[in-house]
Formats: C-alpha cells, structure tokens, sequence
C-alpha cells in the first residue's frame, strides 16, 4: 500500500506542478545514519544502505514543492550486528510487513535558500507524524546540492519496541537521524 501511495503521489503532484525542477537522490554519496542512547552501553548507531528520493522545486514562485524520500529498513546496518535481525523483526521495526519507512513534506514554501525549516510527515510501521525538520542547503554547482541536517523523533510515537522493549529506561525514546543528502539536478 505504501508503495501505491507513493506512485499516486508522485503521479499527481507531477502533473500539477508547471515549470518546476526536479532533483534526485545521488545514491552514491549521499548518507542517512541514525543514533539511539543506550544506557550504561554504547548507543546503537547504524546507517541505510538503501534509500531514494527526489525534490520537485518551483525556484520562482517557491511554493508548492514537494520531496518524498524513502528507506528500505531492512539495509540497516548497526553498530551491535549481531542483533540486526533482532531490530527488523515485530518488536522493533516488523520490515517484512513495513519494508519502507517515508518521509514526505506534502507542500512546502520557502523563502531562504540556504536554510529552509518545514514541518514534514514521517511514516514509520504505517504511523505517521508531522514534525519539524530543518534543511541546511549549499549549492555546490548548478546541477548539484547537498542537503544535511538532523531529525530527532521518538520511537514510541512509532510503536518501535513493543512489550517489554516499549520500556525507555534501557533504550532511549529519543532517535536522531543524521543525513547529508545529494541531490543532482533532472
């Protein structure tokens, strides 16, 4: 289903948006890394091998934009290995039955280029959240723009870690995801 919305999104929004650019994900440079507090341990730190996305920008008006970007949960790779399959399974993550995590900003505006704050909807295990994310832009050539910044969720809000791993007292509730995007002009 998830999949669907996506098309169905980028579908539309393709054909309502006129004279805009449209910036892909460069897969190969680009980074998405998260970290999770642990107590009395080394806080689980892990990056996606997987993930996609694009940004469709009107640079005149600068308004109605839209990214969509997504991950693939089962390209995690953490810090304590030995317990990935552990992460990806129902308790945490439940990959086979969520195999997309989406980060989408619906329509946004912008005024600044150099540093756009908006509030985005994150999809995780089929939940979905609006939270503010903070884009810190730097142009690196006319076809090429790095996109980095952090965004902090809470796993509860999520349901990642359920029954005796819901508790935040050993895993913390507090996630930060860290990504220095790429994105190449279309």
């Amino acid at each position: 289903r998830l999949l669907i919305f996506l098309f169905f999104q980028f579908f539309i929004f393709n054909n309502c948006v006129i004279a805009s650019e449209k910036w892909v994900v460069d897969k190969q440079i680009s980074e998405i890394s998260f970290e999770v507090p642990v107590l009395f341990a080394s806080n689980v730190k892990g990056f996606f091998n997987n993930f996609d996305g694009f940004v469709q920008i009107d640079t005149n008006k600068k308004e109605n934009n839209k990214a969509i970007f997504s991950v693939s949960i089962d390209s995690v790779n953490i810090n304590y290995e030995k317990y990935k399959n552990f992460l990806l399974n129902s308790i945490f993550f439940d990959s086979k039955k969520y195999p997309l995590s989406v980060l989408d900003t619906n329509n946004f505006s912008y005024k600044n280029n150099r540093k756009i704050i908006i509030d985005i909807e994150l999809i995780i295990k089929g939940k979905s959240k609006k939270i503010p994310l903070e884009l810190n832009i730097n142009k690196l050539t006319k076809n090429l723009v790095q996109v980095k910044g952090e965004l902090v969720f809470l796993r509860s809000d999520f349901d990642i870690g359920i029954g005796k791993w819901k508790n935040t007292t050993f895993l913390k509730n507090k996630v930060k995801l860290s990504y220095n995007i790429f994105l190449f002009k279309e």
